[in-house]
């Protein structure tokens, strides 16, 4: 699929039964820096809307014997969030009206002139642009490390964000490796934001989330009947993600049936929805993460090796929070200023900060987060103190071991404690603990946690 060309480009597809309007359209939005491909009639504009993304369609109201209008639910269903502006030699109100009804969204008479083009373009690219930020800044919200930044004194995060800053101006495959909790995710989305593709989506699947069938939905989108519960079609989150980001998170746990469908697509950018044959093209860099050792997972038959290979052109690792001592009261302060906002909360005492500062930080910074989170809800005085840092203190058995002399509800404490610090989720937690959420829920409120 042709590389678009600027920030506000788009794909848009013309559909006009008269060559002279196709070729002097095409023309002038080409000329503007989008990316155009132009058909005579409905089969062949549905032909072209089923193998590529489209934001922006000008459709002809009369296209010989068939109606434009009639088009229009078919080319909603492969792209719901395309544009369609129906253009016509013999406008009226009342079929104005209708095609608002049925799903346009403007209306052109012709003869129309290229300022009144590009108006319309400019339009449906700012909206484009606006539905993509809010997107990913609701993928933002949703990150358990949506606040960290990459200031710090580490020389090893330094190294990173340098390499990260180089690979963001191509569009070579990405695999970040590091342990759970030290903010893969975040810099993927920095990744991102760096690149040429920060004006368009940002797209996060979460591999360990979803059964192998719900998955493939997700990435590649189904169609109506494709399976129970498939009510409707969906484009997946490759089509919606067309021209910016996919960030596949924890890779390793991908299912292994559906690798060879991910293998493809890495290499040829060339997927197929979930219950048709219909193959399609999206322009979409890949960033992955892991927390695994991708290679242990290849020689025990969990990860393929030529996926491994692909993913892989470009590797980055992350630090772990141990490695990084100097950055620990940095971020428990950053920390602290989001998370205790309004509550009257100045600062940690010495003791606090020293034994935050001497913790080994097993679940990273989204465990010093989830810490500091239960420290600024439960402090009743100005200061953060040691009492209000449990899980990090002196004496709550943190170092110790199976067969240490300590009590069964310390040891259960403990290890309920460093489970939630990795998880993403209480479902989460709870599965690796092998119980359900409402007895998690009780532990929590027995130990305070």
């Amino acid at each position: 699929m042709p590389q678009q060309s600027s920030p506000t480009s788009l794909n848009i597809l013309v559909v006009d039964d008269e060559i002279n309007i196709r070729k002097t359209l095409a023309m002038s939005l080409e000329s503007d820096g989008h990316s155009v491909i132009a058909v005579s009639n409905a089969r062949d504009a549905l032909d072209e809307a089923t193998r590529r993304p489209f934001d922006l369609a000008f459709v002809d109201l009369r296209l010989g014997r068939e109606l434009g209008l009639d088009l229009v639910p078919d080319l909603l269903a492969q792209s719901p969030w395309m544009r369609i502006v129906i253009i016509t030699a013999h406008g009226t109100i009342d079929s104005a009206v209708e095609t608002m009804k049925r799903g346009a969204a403007d209306y052109l008479t012709k003869p129309f002139t290229p300022a009144q083009v590009r108006l319309v373009t400019e339009r449906v690219a700012k909206l484009r642009a606006l539905e993509q930020k809010v997107a990913g800044l609701e993928g933002a919200a949703d990150q358990p490390d949506a606040e960290i930044s990459f200031e710090s004194s580490s020389p090893s995060l330094h190294r990173v964000v340098a390499l990260a800053r180089q690979v963001a101006k191509n569009d070579a495959t990405v695999l970040i490796r590091g342990e759970s909790g030290t903010g893969k995710g975040v810099l993927a989305r920095a990744i991102h934001s760096w690149s040429h593709r920060s004006s368009k989506a940002f797209a996060v699947v979460s591999c360990p989330s979803l059964s192998a069938q719900l998955l493939e939905s997700e990435l590649f989108g189904h169609v109506k009947g494709a399976f129970t519960g498939a009510v409707q079609d969906n484009a997946g989150r490759i089509a919606a993600s067309d021209g910016g980001t996919l960030f596949l998170d924890e890779i390793g746990d991908l299912p292994i049936e559906l690798q060879p469908k991910l293998l493809r697509f890495v290499q040829d950018r060339q997927y197929e929805r979930v219950g048709d044959a219909v193959t399609r093209r999206a322009d979409v860099r890949v960033i992955a993460a892991t927390n695994v050792k991708l290679e242990e997972a290849v020689r025990a038959g969990r990860f393929r090796e030529d996926l491994l290979y692909r993913i892989q052109v470009v590797q980055i690792e992350m630090p772990p929070l141990r490695e990084r001592p100097e950055d620990i009261v940095f971020l428990a302060e950053r920390f602290l200023a989001t998370l205790g906002r309004g509550r009257g909360i100045v600062g940690f005492t010495d003791e606090a900060l020293a034994a935050l500062a001497a913790y080994q930080w097993p679940g990273n910074i989204r465990e010093l987060r989830n810490v500091i989170e239960r420290a600024a809800i439960l402090c009743q005085g100005d200061r953060i103190g040691p009492a209000y840092l449990p899980s990090v203190g002196a004496g709550k058995g943190e170092t110790a071991s199976l067969g240490d002399p300590i009590p069964l509800s310390q040891l259960e404490e403990m290890h309920i404690r460093r489970v939630l610090a990795r998880s993403k989720s209480l479902d989460d937690a709870a599965k690796t603990l092998g119980i359900d959420v409402a007895t998690l829920w009780r532990r929590r409120r027995k130990y305070g946690i």
